[in-house]
């Protein structure tokens, strides 16, 4: 399973935005060199595969329908359900989040 790390910076009062911009890559840069009081790290666990015909099949969707409403190749959607390719981790995080939350996917991409 690949683990991807995600900082956020701690919350400050308001002030101008530029000063608040100055901090955030000061931390930044503090925390890519290991100082980690500075911020908090998310782990994020991308699945190592998905079960591509599963979650289009839950949603009841021809092939060429979930392909369109999720902007994946038709092409690419064949070849990852006959098992030609796998999906890379973008995709992989995409498809999960399709499986687990099919309408926030779809409300999003609705209002593109």
């Amino acid at each position: 399973m690949t683990v991807v790390e995600v900082s956020r910076a701690s919350k400050t009062k308001a002030r101008p935005v530029g000063s608040s911009i100055i901090e955030a890559l000061q931390n930044a840069v503090a925390y890519a060199k290991g100082e980690t009081s500075k911020g908090r790290a998310h782990r994020i666990l991308v699945p190592p595969q998905v079960n591509v015909r599963r979650v289009r099949r839950k949603l009841g969707l021809s092939q060429n329908d979930f392909a369109e409403q999720f902007g994946i190749s038709p092409a690419t959607l064949r070849n990852w359900e006959q098992g030609r390719r796998q999906p890379d981790g973008p995709a992989r995080v995409l498809l999960t989040i399709i499986d687990r939350e099919p309408a926030a996917v779809q409300r999003v991409l609705a209002s593109r």
